[in-house]
């Protein structure tokens, strides 16, 4: 990436768009990467419930207008975006959802950072267990990006399933000239054969305490990942624990996308070690404030 000329005392304005957020990482995240660069940026959280298109619409301009240099897109506006940016990069066209919106020269441009940043977490796993078929539960804005990682990744199938079957359809249809991809009619069909399972639902992230796939499907040959973060160890990954299978948190692709992102926003490449070391921080002084509520 080209990198902009911009001095040491630059000031960023970056931020996310979604809900809830409340338990982010990434202004933690985000602002310490910048500290270690010698710049000074400000991620503000921008927690806006059932907003419509009309409403993202303003949230946008709003960005453009104030001077940000880039806002992040979280659940559940990463593929209501879509159609409100001025241009997509492939990335994000690859995937109908964008997660990263740039400003540039007063135009709004939609990237994905989910999907760099997935398969660069998730490859040991798919090395490690012969690039067998994966599961992918949840086709929306993360699933799209976890998929289409999963296919630059070369897995021998992806059995997508969604509790709206329509939106496992149209991924299908996103992949189609990929081979092996199958929609699976049920949780259960969805892990027949594979050899790894991704929840890419937000099912499980706090407050819920479900999961959503029942602990008898899993079991030690099963590696299994979640794009959950908070809590760290979901419901879902404290059962496969228990089964003895491999588990991957939410936490590599939360710091990874971040890091992307956090390039894309500023022309800098940041410190993995260092967003790596706020984002432990931020979830540690969440775990102590979650249990001076209980």
């Amino acid at each position: 990436m080209e990198r902009p000329q911009f001095t040491a005392s630059r000031k960023f304005l970056t931020g996310l768009i979604g809900a809830p957020i409340a338990h982010s990482a990434s202004p933690a995240m985000h602002e310490r990467a910048a500290e270690a660069l010698g710049l000074r940026c400000h991620y503000q959280l921008i927690e806006v419930a059932n907003a419509d298109q009309a409403e993202l619409r303003a949230l946008l301009d709003a960005v453009r207008r104030l001077g940000f240099a880039g806002v992040n897109v979280t659940y559940p506006y990463k593929e209501a975006v879509v159609g409100l940016l001025d241009e997509l990069a492939p990335s994000a066209a690859a995937v109908g959802a964008v997660n990263a919106v740039v400003v540039r020269d007063g135009r709004l441009i939609g990237h994905n950072t989910d999907t760099t940043g997935f398969a660069r977490a998730v490859a040991p796993l798919v090395r490690g267990s012969g690039y067998g078929g994966v599961a992918v539960i949840g086709a929306g804005g993360v699933g799209k990006a976890i998929a289409v990682a999963l296919a630059g990744l070369n897995v021998a199938a992806i059995r997508i399933f969604d509790s709206e079957r329509a939106r496992a359809e149209k991924l299908a249809a996103l992949l189609r000239a990929r081979s092996g991809i199958a929609v699976a009619d049920s949780v259960a069909d969805a892990l027949r054969g594979v050899v790894g399972v991704i929840n890419a639902t937000p099912v499980g992230m706090l407050p819920s305490r479900a999961t959503p796939i029942p602990a008898a499907l899993l079991h030690k040959r099963l590696w299994i990942a979640d794009a959950v973060y908070w809590p760290l160890v979901t419901p879902l990954l404290a059962d496969a624990r228990a089964k003895g299978a491999p588990i991957m948190t939410g936490r590599e692709l939360a710091i990874l996308q971040a890091a992307d992102a956090f390039e894309l926003f500023t022309g800098f490449t940041p410190s993995i070690e260092i967003m790596r070391d706020a984002f432990d921080r931020a979830m540690l002084e969440r775990d102590r404030a979650l249990s001076n509520t209980v």
